[in-house]
């Protein structure tokens, strides 16, 4: 690429004849080299400000890596914990069923224990209710002798 050093330091050989005039030709290279001057600095800004440009690009390039990492990473961690919440809430559903089961079996083992009591309960009635049949009967068989005798 041209630079402005290069303009500025050109020379053209002179004819003398049908030559241009050194002084038009100097104030059109003096024009040239300002734009050109111009432009060349402005491309150099525009270069650097690309290459900043570039840079944050690349930095949030960078960021949005790591957020997406970070959503990949907390996605897991979601599942994961919905996983473990599942299979706690599994475990103690599992252990209020096997605990409910329990306490039917020990109610309906109250219930046996409770009914063989009484059952022994109406046995022991039955057998003081005879007892006491007999004494009566036989309480009554002595008033009867009693009456015969006194008579």
């Amino acid at each position: 690429m041209i630079t402005p050093l290069d303009i500025e330091n050109k020379t053209f050989n002179k004819q003398l004849v049908n030559g241009y005039s050194t002084e038009e030709v100097h104030e059109f290279m003096t024009a040239v080299l300002k734009d050109y001057e111009r432009i060349y600095k402005e491309n150099i800004e525009y270069k650097d400000k690309i290459a900043v440009l570039n840079q944050g690009i690349q930095h949030y390039k960078s960021i949005e890596e790591t957020l997406r990492n970070a959503l990949i990473v907390a996605q897991g961690t979601a599942d994961s914990v919905k996983k473990n919440a599942k299979v706690e809430a599994d475990n103690i559903v599992k252990n209020a069923e096997l605990n409910a089961m329990k306490a039917v079996d020990d109610i309906n083992q109250k219930v046996v224990e409770k009914q063989l009591q009484l059952d022994e309960t109406k046995k022991q009635f039955d057998v003081y209710k005879a007892k006491m049949e007999s004494l009566l009967i036989s309480q009554l068989e002595m008033l009867k002798e009693i009456n015969r005798d006194q008579n």
